[in-house]
C-alpha cells in the first residue's frame, strides 16, 4: 500500500464526539434494564472500549469472535464462530457491538445466535454502516456513521493484520 496515500474519511475528533452522543442515547435506552454488551472481536474492540466508557448504566461485557473476511477486502459470505460467548446471557438485554455492517450476514447470524441463547432482547450498535452492500435486510439499532461502498481501515478495522491501531477511519487513494 506504499504507492497509495491515506484519505481520512472520519477523523479522531469526530469519532470521539459521536461516541459520546451515542453513549448517552444507549444509556437512556437501557435505563433500568439488564445490559450485556457483546463485542465482536477483533474489529470492534477499540470502538466497544470507547463506547462502554460513555455508558452511564450498569453493564456486563463479553466477547465473541467470528470470522468472515480473513485477509480479504470482501466477505466470504459464511460466518464461523471462532470463540463463543463465555457467559450465560439468559435474561439480559444484549447489545451487539461491531465495527461495521455491510452485507449484514455476520450481524444477522450473531443476532439469531444470541436469541437462541435466551437473551431478553437483542439490538446492535456499529461504528460504521455501509447499506449499499446489504445482502440481508438488517438495519443497526445504533450507528455512529453511514459510509459509502468503499473499503475502509483504521479505528479497529484491519487490512490483513494491520491498521487497527490507527485512531481514525481512512481509505487509500492512488498517489
Amino acid at each position: 500500500m506504499e504507492e497509495k496515500s491515506r484519505n481520512i474519511l472520519i477523523n479522531q475528533e469526530k469519532i470521539s464526539k459521536r461516541i459520546q452522543e451515542l453513549g448517552k442515547e444507549i444509556s437512556k435506552s437501557y435505563e433500568g434494564k439488564n445490559l450485556y454488551v457483546l463485542s465482536l472481536l477483533r474489529g470492534s474492540f477499540i470502538f466497544a472500549a470507547d463506547l462502554v466508557r460513555e455508558l452511564s448504566v450498569p453493564v456486563k461485557i463479553g466477547f465473541m469472535t467470528t470470522s468472515s473476511y480473513g485477509h480479504s477486502e470482501e466477505s466470504s459470505g459464511s460466518v464461523k464462530v471462532v470463540n463463543d460467548i463465555p457467559d450465560d446471557i439468559k435474561g439480559y438485554d444484549v447489545l451487539i457491538v461491531d465495527d461495521i455492517v455491510d452485507t449484514g450476514i455476520t450481524m444477522d447470524f450473531v443476532k439469531k445466535h444470541v436469541k437462541e441463547l435466551g437473551a431478553s432482547s437483542v439490538k446492535c450498535c456499529v461504528l460504521l454502516d455501509k447499506p449499499e452492500r446489504r445482502k440481508i435486510d438488517i438495519k443497526p439499532d445504533f450507528c455512529c456513521f453511514e459510509i459509502p461502498d468503499v473499503f475502509v481501515v483504521g479505528y479497529g478495522l484491519n487490512y490483513g493484520d494491520y491498521y487497527r491501531n490507527v485512531p481514525y477511519v481512512f481509505n487509500w487513494e492512488e498517489k
